[in-house]
């Protein structure tokens, strides 16, 4: 029984000491992985939509906490405005989940485009997503209030061929952008005007 309580007493100490180191690798890199993203993964889906901004977006960006997630927004500025903000959001896909990023002018609620920046879909069907700019360029123009759906389900988004639930999880992803864009549209206002100075 003695030797019992000793293995016990041995392997929480174990437990708390690979715990706090793994605790302590995840705080010191998180930074490093936060730049690698927005570098090589965000980075040309935010410069794409926010091409032409008289400001580099990925350095002038700010967060918002929507409950127990915090949301990034990549501020544009376009004719000495600060007007328009991308921000990423997902939908389920075949393969696991697609993250979306959506550019939104700000003083018209309108998208000013859309790139997917992650996915796990299958190569050569669902992976066009991410290539073929004919999906994201279709999104370009509608109101953060207009329904989003592929026209098999009575939307306007024409379908990517043979990957209908990849479109289908692209918009779905397009619409929670653009649900959580209306949700914090009065704190985003507040932030882009300290970046706009």
């Amino acid at each position: 029984m003695n030797d019992m309580i000793k293995m016990v007493v041995v392997l929480t100490v174990l437990s708390s000491v690979a715990g706090g180191v793994l605790a302590a690798v995840n705080k010191g890199t998180a930074s490093q992985i936060e730049a690698q993203q927005l570098t090589f993964v965000k980075g040309p889906a935010i410069k794409a939509i926010l091409a032409g901004s008289s400001i580099d977006p990925i350095v002038n960006r700010f967060k918002i906490a929507d409950g127990e997630t915090e949301q990034s927004f990549f501020v544009g500025k376009f004719d000495g405005k600060a007007n328009t903000v991308a921000f990423e959001g997902f939908g389920k896909g075949f393969g696991g989940d697609i993250g979306v990023m959506v550019g939104v002018n700000i003083e018209d609620d309108k998208l000013v485009g859309a790139a997917v920046t992650v996915h796990t879909e299958t190569p050569g069907l669902g992976a066009k997503a991410k290539d073929d700019p004919g999906l994201v360029s279709q999104f370009k123009g509608l109101s953060v209030t207009d329904p989003v759906g592929v026209t098999k389900d009575g939307g306007q988004i024409t379908a990517i061929s043979g990957a209908t639930i990849t479109s289908r999880a692209v918009c779905d992803a397009v619409v929670q952008a653009m649900n959580s864009y209306q949700k914090m549209k009065p704190q985003i206002q507040e932030e882009i005007q300290k970046v706009g100075k």
